[in-house]
């Protein structure tokens, strides 16, 4: 297996001035607070408690007044709706936030999501008139529809209203709506640009809600949407929207809600997995229930996990989470095959390429992105993975910290069909004719960007902490700093000098690694994930950074360190001369 080395960076000691505002917090966390830049007493306790920033209602953002308004006639009127959302596991959630609320305030309404193989993404013109023939009044699109701007006015000219909402960024024109809603359009004051598509379903259900409430309509729940907030932190989490800000309060509030399942479906999903619900944290949506919801839409039709989510039948809801777990092994096995594929085809050509690029026409539609962020994390690079079709090819873009891939698209925006996404994540739609010149233009965009930057990949350590200090009371203080993911890592500890007692490959082809270590005072047990190629060649003292936990097995649980990298003690950082592959 190819792995780079990569660079070890330590935070600085926090600041005596630092120190001393903190005292009221124990340490490492006041070290960890430090380094997140809370550094006075009321921007540390506003962090713990996840407190919403201020400036949050949703009547701020643009378009918000328009589509209420629109959808509040549309209700009164008893006219058909249909929300319209993408099959990612944020589109999916975002679908049936909005159908739930509009169901509970009486409205016609019904869900639509594409298929990823017969439609592709977003807005599409059959789907319009399809909607329209069924006597839909009004389409509101959920994380989708802002680069839609043909589709929009193909909306227009059927004589259906259209309400936007998506957080993608937006392209140089804006599409023709009754509203757009997202915080990133040009002129937009709402202080939070990185709510993900559920977050903007939820601010819309959150804004129509209220005022209904304020014109005398009666809701079953009242003014209280704290019910749809499960959903929220499933899509906010699966689409690693960053968990600072507004949505790290909603997404520990709903993580609350997932601990107290209400919804028949995730309560059968959680259950299918082995999860114990009241321990649900932020990795776990991420890393379990998050890629079972995607496995739908990535295989198949994404109207199970729709279905999933919205379904009060136990046993539809038993039947859904088994499928879905079944559909997510398989992904699992596809994605293995595609990422040996497209790593083979993106070396052969360039092994010294800035920007990797692979294309094929077997390889699956659904999950090139996948096969694209696993390139990524072994080399360090923009990787594309992509289909190619008879005509078109359509490919899945993942980027590193120092590209941004959307604004390189927009860059060759004359040769694509369809672009659009974000900073670190994107998508395209290329006619094949065009396609040798898009990669000659990226690659060259790449090799402008990143020629003199040292391509090694950086992990960051909170502190440096002997083990003997590992005490189980840091774990309560570490909790605090829930959720963690994208935006808001979790705590990262750096040991040195530890000697190796045992060690073990364990997994599927022995991919990971399974140790014992001690600083001669303590000993823990460590697991390192996808690290399995130490097995040859560990030495017998070692630095490791890791993350504290409690492992939970078969139901005991004890201490572990879960490593991100090791290297051979007392070596300051890698040879970058040893990477290999590249």
């Amino acid at each position: 297996m190819n792995h780079l080395s990569k660079r070890w960076q330590v935070a600085l000691p926090l600041t005596p001035e630092a120190d001393d505002a903190l005292q009221a917090y124990p340490f490492p966390l006041r070290q960890i607070l430090f380094n997140r830049g809370y550094t006075t007493p009321e921007t540390a306790h506003q962090f713990l408690e996840a407190a919403p920033p201020p400036g949050t209602d949703p009547f701020r953002m643009t378009g918000m007044q328009a589509a209420v308004s629109r959808l509040e006639w549309g209700i009164s009127k008893g006219e058909k709706i249909a929300i319209y959302g993408d099959y990612d596991a944020d589109g999916v959630t975002a679908t049936a936030l909005l159908v739930q609320v509009l169901q509970e305030l009486g409205a016609q309404v019904t869900g639509y999501i594409p298929n990823r193989f017969d439609e592709g993404y977003g807005l599409n013109k059959e789907a319009l008139d399809n909607l329209c023939a069924d006597g839909i009044k009004l389409v509101v699109t959920v994380d989708c529809g802002v680069r839609s701007i043909e589709e929009a006015e193909h909306a227009k000219t059927l004589g259906l209203d259209l309400i936007i909402t998506d957080h993608h960024h937006t392209g140089r024109e804006m599409p023709v709506a009754v509203a757009v809603i997202n915080p990133k359009q040009p002129g937009d004051s709402y202080p939070d640009k990185d709510l993900a598509g559920v977050g903007l379903a939820y601010k819309l259900a959150s804004a129509l809600v209220t005022q209904l409430n304020e014109h005398g309509y009666s809701s079953p729940h009242g003014s209280d949407t704290s019910r749809l907030l499960d959903l929220v932190a499933l899509g906010t989490v699966s689409d690693l929207a960053p968990l600072v800000g507004e949505n790290r309060s909603l997404v520990r509030d709903g993580i609350q809600a997932i601990r107290r399942p209400s919804r028949q479906g995730l309560f059968s999903l959680i259950k299918v997995v082995n999860l114990n619900p009241e321990r649900i944290t932020a990795s776990e949506i991420g890393y379990v229930l998050g890629p079972r919801l995607n496995a739908a839409g990535r295989l198949d039709s994404a109207l199970a996990a729709f279905k999933l989510l919205t379904t009060n039948d136990l046993q539809e809801a038993g039947a859904l989470a088994q499928s879905l777990d079944k559909q997510n092994k398989e992904r699992q096995r596809i994605t293995r095959e595609i990422q040996a594929a497209a790593e083979q085809i993106a070396l052969a050509e360039d092994p010294e390429a800035l920007l990797l690029f692979a294309a094929h026409p077997d390889f699956n539609r659904g999950v090139v992105g996948l096969a694209a962020s696993r390139l990524t994390e072994l080399y360090y690079r923009p990787s594309i993975v992509a289909h190619r079709g008879p005509e078109f090819t359509r490919g899945s873009c993942r980027s590193i910290q120092e590209f941004h891939i959307t604004q390189a698209l927009d860059r060759c925006e004359d040769l694509l069909e369809h672009h659009g996404g974000h900073a670190a994540a994107a998508g395209f739609t290329v006619r094949n004719e065009y396609l040798p010149e898009l990669v000659e233009r990226l690659q060259k965009i790449a090799s402008e960007s990143l020629a003199q930057i040292d391509l090694r990949p950086s992990l960051h350590a909170d502190a440096e902490i002997p083990l003997v200090d590992l005490k189980p009371d840091i774990l309560q203080d570490l909790d605090r700093l829930q959720p963690t993911g994208y935006g808001n890592p979790q705590a990262v500890f750096l040991s040195r000098g530890l000697k190796v007692r045992r060690f073990r490959a364990v997994g599927e082809d022995g991919h990971h690694l399974k140790m014992t270590v001690t600083d001669g005072k303590i000993d823990f047990d460590a697991i390192a994930f996808r690290q399995g190629y130490w097995q040859d060649q560990l030495p017998p003292y070692i630095d490791l950074m890791y993350t504290f936990e409690i492992n939970e097995y078969n139901g005991f649980e004890s201490l572990q360190l879960n490593v991100r990298d090791i290297k051979p003690a007392g070596l300051a950082d890698y040879n970058p001369n040893r990477r290999t592959g590249i």
